[in-house]
């Protein structure tokens, strides 16, 4: 401090602390705008898939289609898998829940809610029963209880995902500084 200055010489420090005590650079804001990008069209495909898409029986119906009963239809389709075929039991429950691993794991990038597993999950919940409630008001696919189970799932897991590359990551760039 000069003397005779009423104000102490204060020094600015443009890096940015996140929530993990880890020290954030501008191309962190960059990483952030890129997987904001990634994410809206993740939810463009999403919506595509869901609501569109004559491949995945989304033509409409002309009565409406539900279940409300859980693991019903994951039971149907494992029960007559060979009648069926694997690809459509497959399809059916894998694909469900790798189609919201993207949405758990895009999630914790771009928001700092995002990383508190509880909104992930909620937020995974929600979208999904939106989706669900969607394809019954508009009689597009049906409005099934275990989609919603396999998509949270998937969102929990893409949460999981990109939790433990963190928890690598930090301990990585521990490990590398005291070698």
């Amino acid at each position: 401090m000069r003397s005779g200055c009423l104000f102490p010489q204060l020094t600015v420090d443009t890096r940015l602390i996140d929530c993990d005590g880890e020290i954030m650079f501008k191309r962190t804001r960059l990483h952030q705008k890129i997987c904001w990008i990634m994410f809206v069209c993740y939810l463009v495909s999403l919506t595509y898939f869901m609501f569109f898409s004559d491949g995945f029986g989304r033509s409409g119906h002309a009565e409406y289609a539900y279940n409300l009963v859980l693991f019903k239809e994951i039971k149907r389709f494992y029960r007559y898998r060979e009648l069926l075929g694997m690809r459509a039991f497959l399809l059916n429950t894998l694909g469900n829940v790798l189609c919201f691993v993207p949405f758990g794991f895009i999630l914790p990038i771009i928001s700092r809610r995002g990383r508190i597993w509880y909104n992930t999950f909620l937020l995974s919940f929600l979208m999904s029963f939106f989706i669900e409630t969607v394809q019954l008001v508009f009689k597009i696919g049906s409005f099934d209880v275990d989609d919603m189970f396999l998509n949270t799932l998937g969102g929990v897991t893409g949460y999981l995902s990109v939790s433990f590359i963190r928890i690598v990551r930090r301990r990585w760039k521990n490990g590398a500084s005291n070698r």
